[in-house]
């Protein structure tokens, strides 16, 4: 996400499973016994798994390989634990699959397409969601399955289950929890800003912004971080009209396809060309093409933006100073994006975190041992120890019954650098208390660097400040066919066209955007426009 973001301003940063409609393995219906299992039990009830299966049943679970230093996702003191608290307590060998974060479609069906992804397919966002349907990898499901083995869970997630996880009348889809709250900020060498006679504070349009940086380049500072545009559109947001139509947010919203033919797109695209001709951007932003690219060069004090989710052990703040150690950060104020007259516009997060489906190949074992460990995960006492560790060694209890870190602690239970996120976000995307106001706390201490807790204070500030202005992509209730047709295309399409606009002399921008355009809409586009518009006419979509 964050490279998306990242280039909005230059600082935010073909094959399937498919089972041909053959799926021997769908749900069974609450009288209904496991194929392979020797259970039984009474007329009307689900196999009873509280002791354990009765033959080993292999959980295999996916998880993000974010190629965090030293941190092997698939072998550590939490996996190990999962196994000894909840694998042979039931029988279960459970197994964690890692997916790419920067390709994690493509790796998903590389494995769906040799047989061999895991038993749960997730992602973030609904249109991708929906490809997996489309494709047929997924399994429908049973709710009173659902609440037989995961009732704790059920109880947390069932009315977001019901509203989102049905397609065309089938239930597909799970879901993990999201508060309201987020962690994504662009950070700003705080130096850079006040050497040239400026305050953060005043970057109150893309303009102030734009100006700062021509003063950086004049003081040979250095410019503002950039990566390549791809996987992920929200790009043009905070170019949009405001207040923006239902209909047409539906339209030109989705994470999959940009929306390169508006005229939204068209301000964005002529402030990077604007920025990158004037010598304000990252020079090969085309090469940043993954996380750690553009990370290293702000590490190396070449740029002074970088767009990142804020935590309590990011390495990325102690990296830069161990290279500049005069450094200074702050968060970039959500209008440095915005052009003069227009609003701090983003894209609102649906209320759910994970999208989840049960692959097609999984047997009814497989996915009565998902239910089961989501489950547990649900359990407070299991999700509070993957979410802060050991006490004693990753955290001490205040008197309010918070964790407080130990950020020094370097024991065989360190935390991933996102605090075992990735492992805990199948249930929720945030670490939440029984109290509100402790919640709000503790993401503060979890989101806070040692010595830098007034950026996270800055983080919230600023998402409460921008709040009316971010809105959800529209959810479709049918699969859009040629979504999944002509994405990759025009991904790659895009990819090409955007970044020879950006690079074009600016007397040639408006040639080169018409032909663009043109080309765009020809190779599929256009297709997409007119089947969202059928979708959207005939009230499909919320």
């Amino acid at each position: 996400m964050f490279t998306a973001l990242f280039v909005i301003v230059g600082l935010l940063a073909g094959c399937t499973g498919g089972n041909n409609n053959s799926n021997t393995n769908s749900s069974p219906s609450p009288t209904s016994s496991s194929t392979n299992s020797a259970t039984e039990t009474p007329d009307g009830a689900f196999p009873d798994y509280s002791k354990g299966f009765p033959e080993k049943v292999t959980l295999e679970i996916p998880v993000y390989e974010r190629a965090f230093e030293g941190w092997n996702v698939t072998d550590n003191y939490y996996t190990r634990w999962v196994q000894k608290e909840f694998g042979d307590k039931y029988n279960i060998t459970v197994k964690y699959v890692p997916i790419t974060r920067a390709n994690e479609v493509q790796d998903f069906e590389q494995l769906l397409a040799s047989r061999k992804a895991p038993d749960i397919i997730f992602h973030y966002d609904m249109p991708q969601a929906l490809n997996y349907y489309g494709e047929d990898v997924l399994q429908e499901l049973n709710h009173d399955e659902i609440a037989n083995y995961a009732p704790t869970y059920w109880a947390n997630m069932s009315e977001t289950i019901k509203q989102y996880g049905t397609v065309e009348d089938n239930q597909v889809f799970f879901f993990a929890a999201r508060p309201n709250a987020d962690n994504f900020t662009s950070l700003i060498r705080k130096d850079w800003v006040e050497k040239v006679g400026m305050k953060v504070e005043d970057l109150t349009s893309l303009e102030k912004y734009n100006e700062m940086l021509a003063k950086w380049k004049e003081a040979g500072l250095g410019t503002a971080g950039a990566g390549l545009l791809m996987n992920n559109y929200i790009y043009s947001y905070p170019f949009r009209e405001w207040p923006v139509d239902p209909k047409y947010r539906a339209l030109y919203s989705d994470l999959g396809v940009a929306d390169l033919t508006t005229a939204d797109s068209e301000r964005f695209l002529r402030n990077l060309n604007y920025q990158y001709n004037n010598g304000l951007i990252d020079k090969e932003f085309y090469l940043r093409d993954d996380a750690n690219k553009v990370k290293a060069e702000f590490v190396a004090g070449k740029t002074g933006t970088f767009g990142v989710y804020l935590t309590n052990n990011l390495d990325v703040i102690s990296a830069t100073l161990a290279n500049n150690p005069e450094a200074e950060f702050a968060v970039v104020p959500p209008t440095a994006g915005v052009p003069e007259g227009y609003k701090p516009q983003a894209r609102a997060y649906w209320p759910f975190g994970f999208i989840m489906g049960i692959n097609y190949e999984s047997s009814d074992e497989e996915r009565a041992a998902v239910w089961m460990y989501l489950e547990w995960l649900s359990q407070p006492e299991n999700l509070f120890f993957f979410q802060n560790g050991v006490e004693g060694q990753n955290y001490t209890l205040d008197a309010e019954g918070i964790a407080v870190r130990n950020p020094d602690f370097k024991g065989e239970s360190v935390l991933s650098q996102n605090n075992n996120k990735d492992y805990w976000g199948l249930v929720t995307e945030i670490a939440q208390y029984d109290d509100p106001e402790k919640t709000r706390k503790a993401n503060l201490r979890n989101w806070s660097p040692v010595g830098y807790e007034y950026l996270a204070e800055d983080l919230v500030k600023y998402y409460d400040q921008v709040a009316e202005y971010r809105t959800p992509d529209a959810l479709f209730s049918v699969v859009l066919e040629k979504v999944n047709e002509y994405k990759a295309d025009l991904n790659s399409l895009f990819q090409e066209q955007y970044v020879k606009l950006v690079l074009a002399k600016p007397e040639e921008f408006d040639a080169l955007y018409e032909e663009a355009k043109k080309q765009y809409l020809q190779q599929g586009y256009q297709e997409i426009l007119d089947e969202k518009q059928a979708a959207i006419d005939a009230g499909q979509f919320r």
